[in-house]
């Protein structure tokens, strides 16, 4: 127990100080970004370049690129534009990036980063091209309060990306400290006697149908890099997994339909078995790059803070969920409430709320509307929970 605990207090040193930096460039680009920027500049010729140059950095995991990405196709981005999007945004991210770079490396991290931008440009041309709709020049839908957000709601928003995954960051920890802790070093050096394609096609069939998270899982992908798993097989695991999960396929189908799932699921699936293999047997084969890079760094203070800091938001996300847990489950059966809503100035904020919302216990049948008035309309929560609910995501209830 001991050495699970030792491994789990390494991977913390090593995890929060670039986690933590993630959370705070993620915060600066929601400051950044205008409001209306979707409606402006995801749409015609370029749509797909520039939403894949948006997605790339956005701290996004795969459930929460869902309503995002839609969210592009409703607000008037190319169907190319969107799939684009959903692609390239959850397999990378400022936060997965310097995680990634500090525990197996630059060069692995600065591939990833390349390899999803590749995926999210070709999978959304060859949607366009399929579609028809690459060239589709639209007046943009008219968004109110374009400007930018205050810093108040850019730090509510760094502390929100870490909210909505620090389940899997715990879990991610605990399992690499667990391989770290017991599996021996070269438990998995036997699946390079078969090139690493067998460890790269288990690696995607594993990931195709689960929910990944692409920041939390690096930890488990350093620790399996470290006992001998080959780096492109890894790499296979961190741009499959975020990209595809059962909801994730379901929802494509549901917006675009069967054509588009099927160039989605083929982009991901074979570009990322190729560009794993081009890791492996081109960059680290022939050219001698450094994979697995991951060492441990000393316990200097900045590592020691930034993993008590974030040991305390784990606790108090926990208290959170455990408060709203008791309360669902005291509370008696209600109907549907409503409440009105202030501070809904466009449609991402519609949609930023009804995900605040739906993650709440018990929350069915969220509807969110911006005009005439602000509204939010949920079954299976108490007024109570619905009103910090909105005011946790950035707005005011009334009522």
């Amino acid at each position: 127990m001991s050495a699970l605990l030792h491994a789990i207090w390494s991977v913390l040193l090593e995890l929060a100080p670039w986690l933590l930096l993630g959370a705070v460039v993620a915060a600066a680009l929601h400051v950044a970004l205008p409001r209306d920027f979707v409606a402006r500049v995801l749409r015609g010729r370029g749509g797909v370049l520039r939403a894949v140059l948006l997605g790339v950095p956005m701290p996004l995991c795969s459930c929460g690129v869902i309503p995002a990405g839609l969210g592009l196709k409703k607000d008037g981005a190319s169907n190319g534009a969107s799939v684009g999007f959903l692609i390239s945004t959850p397999q990378t991210g400022v936060d997965s990036i310097l995680v990634s770079a500090s525990f197996l490396g630059w060069p692995f991290a600065l591939f990833k980063v390349a390899s999803a931008f590749v995926l999210g440009l070709l999978g959304g041309l060859v949607t366009d091209r399929l579609e028809g709709d690459a060239h589709t020049e639209a007046p943009p839908p008219r968004v109110e309060g374009g400007g930018r957000r205050g810093v108040r709601e850019g730090v509510l928003h760094g502390v929100d990306v870490l909210r909505t995954i620090w389940r899997w960051l715990a879990f991610g920890v605990i399992v690499s400290a667990a391989i770290t802790a017991f599996v021996p070093p070269d438990a998995f050096q036997g699946l390079a006697a078969y090139g690493g394609l067998a460890a790269m096609g288990a690696m995607l069939a594993i990931s195709l149908p689960l929910y990944v998270c692409a920041t939390a899982s690096v930890p488990i992908a350093a620790a399996l890099v470290a006992g001998g798993f080959p780096p492109g097989a890894a790499l296979v695991f961190l741009m499959a997994g975020p990209a595809t999960n059962l909801a994730t396929v379901g929802a494509v189908r549901r917006a675009f339909g069967g054509r588009v799932l099927a160039v989605y699921l083929a982009t991901i699936a074979g570009g990322s078995l190729l560009l794993g293999w081009a890791f492996d047997f081109v960059l680290v084969g022939r050219l001698g790059v450094e994979a697995g890079g991951h060492h441990a760094h000393g316990a200097g203070p900045i590592a020691i803070a930034s993993a008590v800091a974030l040991l305390a938001m784990f606790a108090w996300f926990l208290f959170e969920d455990l408060r709203a847990l008791l309360r669902r489950r005291a509370a008696p059966a209600q109907a549907a409430i409503e409440l009105g809503v202030e501070g809904l100035t466009c449609n991402g904020c519609v949609r930023k709320l009804e995900g605040a919302v739906s993650g709440l216990p018990g929350a069915s049948n969220v509807v969110v509307t911006r005009e005439p008035a602000g509204l939010c309309r949920v079954e299976g929560v108490s007024r109570e929970a619905l009103s910090e609910a909105i005011t946790r995501a950035g707005y005011r209830p009334v009522g």
